[in-house]
């Protein structure tokens, strides 16, 4: 289990915005995923994670269905602040006070929910001062349409600004064995020792140590994309401490992610049933010290965007 605010939720959580095609209306199987996300929620997955840009709202409206009868049992964490034109697709920023006070209201029907547990600005405008932006979230958790208020791709410095104007409660940003960036700028050379750091100091680069800085902050790390984008040599890596532990090297990969501290929470996207079984059980790999050691000193990681 994990902690986010005052709840517990499971380790493990559910990205579920590739059951909608990123920009446009998925394909006709939202049977399937609905299934697929109530099956999760059994299984103890109890932390979602949607956006209301995918399928310009779609996998809102996919979320909301298939949490009909048993929304108290999970935290839905769903994202403002990007736009796709509905011709061309082209994503632009938009975090006026304005927009957001438009696009929760329609998150909140589509979710069929009075209240969002987490909602997320998926990226900072930067046309328009993040204190607006906050401020204008910050206004609707006084109004009760949201419970929580959390960042996507920050810098330790934008946290901070944040922070002060309305405690921030997650930051959701990429991490995995081949994504390090979260972790600081000595995790990234060499990719070794990342999950030692946590002194969430800002560094040369302007991102710092997100990771650290969430855990002094009392605020959930959210990691997207956990099982990485498959660089082979961390992966030759990832399959000898599989091997070791009888496990699969997707589960490895999750079970890194978890160690970097007690209060990330990965939540890899899946739309098949044996996927999500495979993942949701990540949580009880025990990594050793000296496994993660070997993970930490994979060669040819990469770093995000």
């Amino acid at each position: 289990m994990r902690r986010f605010a005052d709840r517990h939720v499971g380790a493990v959580g559910l990205g579920c915005t590739g059951m909608s095609r990123a920009y446009a209306e998925s394909e006709p199987n939202d049977r399937r995923s609905v299934a697929l996300i109530r099956e999760a929620v059994d299984l103890g997955v109890t932390f979602l994670d949607t956006g209301d840009v995918y399928g310009a709202g779609h996998n809102e409206t996919l979320v909301g269905r298939a949490v009909r009868g048993i929304r108290d049992l999970v935290v839905v964490g769903t994202r403002v602040g990007l736009v796709a034109d509905p011709e061309t697709g082209r994503i632009r920023c938009d975090g006026t006070p304005a927009y957001v006070r438009g696009a929760v209201e329609a998150s909140l029907r589509r979710l069929e929910t009075e209240t969002v547990d987490l909602y997320y600005l998926h990226r900072v405008d930067p046309e328009v001062p993040l204190a607006e932006t906050w401020g204008a979230m910050a206004e609707l958790v006084a109004e009760g349409k949201v419970r929580h208020l959390g960042l996507s791709q920050v810098t330790v410095a934008q946290a901070e600004e944040a922070h002060r104007i309305h405690p921030v409660a997650a930051i959701r940003s990429e991490l995995s064995l081949w994504i390090r960036d979260p972790l600081g700028t000595d995790a990234r050379r060499g990719c070794a020792g990342g999950h030692r750091s946590a002194d969430g100091q800002e560094n040369g680069d302007g991102r710092g140590n997100v990771v650290g800085w969430c855990a002094a902050k009392g605020a959930a790390f959210v990691s997207y994309a956990p099982l990485g984008r498959g660089n082979l040599r961390v992966a030759d890596v990832v399959r000898k401490v599989a091997e070791r532990h009888a496990v699969t090297p997707a589960q490895v990969a999750i079970a890194w992610t978890l160690a970097q501290g007690g209060h990330v929470i990965p939540v890899p996207g899946t739309t098949r049933q044996s996927h999500l079984y495979e993942n949701t059980r990540a949580a009880g790999v025990d990594l050793s010290e000296d496994d993660l050691a070997e993970l930490d000193a994979a060669p040819g990681c990469v770093t995000g965007p």
